[in-house]
């Protein structure tokens, strides 16, 4: 069950695996003023989703709907273990699931977090938005919701998710009874590495008219404690618009983006004339500075251990994003020049 009833069906395949060189330092600060037409960004797993919601929107769909429909295709990919279907669960092998949706025009938002058996959450949080005056629901509360809004009930730990948690509560422990992978007699896959992920999508859309939406959806940490809840459902944190400024979003290390509201801090320095990648670099300098205060969360070098990704998108379609340290610097945009990743900056080199 999608947002919008303009959603297409299949797969989008966007131009470009690679970053682009096109802008020189690798991430763009300022749009060509002549440049028109609608803007989305998304974290880099978002290529299909950046160029769905520029299609939509070019056809007139809200740019919050846009976002939704967009994400939605991440969060039906059972290969991405970062959202939704297929999803890394929980330390009891349970997949939970955190959204929010934030729309400018009317500056509302919903949010849904620890959400069960259901697929697209970020649908059940835009639901949150148009049909309630809350803005977040949680835990079977989120669950009764989404079934009273018609999202059918779905199993999200796959196959390839359910192996990855048990070999988690395999190496977890030395003195509990599971054997870890070197100490058993005979094992098929001994070799294989546990995936974990703090990684999400998130996509801000502008339209050509300048009305912002944007969306976060996630499963969160991967073998959290249960009940944990990270960013992405958390408005200022996790994303936030200003319909008068931009949008912004964070993946990554949640807790920092909540003990900073990141995505908040974002949008108010492009409000204070910073450009989008300025904005996210200073955002990201707040976290720096206040992450020195738990030395567990910084390097030898004074700088912090932990990575945390900003995406931003100006009111006029400026877009830009910053790494708070290096690996995996693409993001995804598509604009008048189609759909492609671009190189974020990065704080901490």
């Amino acid at each position: 069950m999608l947002a919008t009833s303009a959603i297409a069906t299949g797969s989008f395949a966007a131009s470009g695996s690679q970053p682009s060189e096109r802008t020189g330092g690798g991430h763009a600060s300022e749009r060509d003023p002549r440049q028109k037409g609608p803007v989305a960004i998304a974290s880099a797993n978002g290529l299909g989703t950046v160029e769905l919601a520029h299609r939509l929107m070019s056809s007139g769909v809200d740019p919050a709907l846009a976002a939704v429909d967009g994400v939605a295709l991440v969060e039906a990919d059972p290969n991405d273990m970062s959202v939704g279907l297929g999803g890394l669960p929980n330390e009891m092998g349970v997949v939970t699931l955190d959204a929010a949706v934030m729309h400018g025009p009317t500056h509302k938002a919903g949010a849904v977090a620890a959400l069960e058996d259901t697929v697209h959450a970020a649908a059940v949080a835009l639901k949150v938005l148009q049909t309630t005056d809350h803005v977040l629901i949680v835990g079977e509360g989120a669950r009764r919701f989404a079934r009273m809004h018609g999202f059918p009930e779905a199993d999200l730990l796959t196959a390839k998710a359910r192996e990855a948690w048990l070999r988690w509560k395999q190496e977890s422990s030395k003195s509990d009874d599971w054997l870890d992978l070197d100490e058993m007699d005979w094992s098929p896959d001994g070799s294989k590495a546990i995936p974990r992920t703090t990684g999400t999508i998130h996509c801000s859309c502008v339209t050509d008219g300048g009305d912002i939406g944007c969306c976060t959806t996630t499963s969160g940490l991967s073998y959290k404690i249960p009940g944990r809840v990270g960013d992405s459902p958390i408005i200022g944190a996790g994303l936030f618009c200003d319909n008068d400024v931009g949008s912004a979003g964070c993946t990554g290390r949640g807790e920092a983006a909540m003990q900073s509201l990141a995505a908040y801090s974002t949008v108010r320095h492009m409000e204070a004339g910073r450009n989008p990648t300025e904005a996210a670099l200073a955002a990201l300098d707040e976290v720096a500075r206040r992450s020195r205060r738990q030395r567990r969360l910084v390097d030898d070098a004074d700088n912090p251990n932990f990575q945390l990704k900003i995406y931003a998108l100006r009111k006029d379609g400026a877009f830009g994003s910053a790494n708070m340290r290096p690996g995996n610097n693409a993001y995804a945009v598509c604009d008048a020049a189609g759909a492609r990743l671009e190189k974020a900056a990065i704080y901490a080199e």
